[in-house]
């Protein structure tokens, strides 16, 4: 099987297309790695350093529904046929690509099956598929700082994921949960004024420490 990069490359710089894309055109690319391949799609272009504005609340809701769907045990995804067909400008793609695709090549060099049961058993999907959705929501948070990070860890998770590879998804979850902390800090601050977790964090082991 061709890697995921290469495929990449080839459908959407390598071939003639037309000057829009949907979804469901890209889909014919993702064979029998489909949940991992949609997952690493939808989270590239809230997961760039210079993520792609506009994208992270429609794009978090489908990782949403996908993440429900793999707790669920679903073998073949189930996306709203309005959003699958939805039409994306054939360069808008390319240019998410020409900034991710160095991403990804580096992961697919250290990439290779192993703990596969993380991914394919049904605990392990269970979990990554509740990660996964609880970082939709954060991708959904219309507030700077809350869709990066997450959308990060969802992306190297569902690499791992399309690659049966659980070191590189269990990599991923880890930054997930830094995303989830982060994005838990910052509404914290937003809630209470301006005092961060870390901050309220730090005053109660003060206070801990006191008594």
């Amino acid at each position: 099987m061709a890697k995921l990069s290469q495929e990449l490359t080839r459908y959407f710089f390598e071939e003639e297309r037309p000057e829009k894309v949907t979804l469901a055109d890209i889909l014919l690319l993702a064979k029998e790695r489909i949940f991992g391949f949609l997952l690493v799609i939808l989270s590239l272009p809230s997961a760039l350093p210079v993520p792609a504005p506009g994208y992270s609340i429609p794009f978090g809701i489908l990782i949403f529904i996908l993440g429900v769907q793999i707790i669920a045990g679903a073998k073949t995804p189930w996306l709203p046929p309005k959003m699958l067909n939805h039409q994306i400008q054939l360069a808008t793609v390319q240019g998410f690509l020409k900034a991710g695709l160095p991403w990804l090549k580096r992961i697919e060099a250290i990439t290779r099956p192993r703990l596969s049961y993380i991914c394919t058993g049904v605990v392990g999907r269970v979990i990554i598929g509740c990660i996964i959705a609880l970082m939709a929501i954060s991708m959904m948070i219309p507030i700077p700082g809350t869709n990066t990070l997450p959308a990060i860890g969802i992306f190297v998770t569902a690499f791992g994921l399309s690659e049966d590879d659980g070191v590189i998804s269990l990599g991923g979850l880890v930054l997930c949960i830094m995303g989830g902390l982060t994005t838990i800090s910052i509404l914290t601050a937003l809630v209470w004024g301006g005092s961060s977790l870390i901050d309220m964090i730090k005053s109660w082991l003060g206070l801990a420490i006191i008594h």
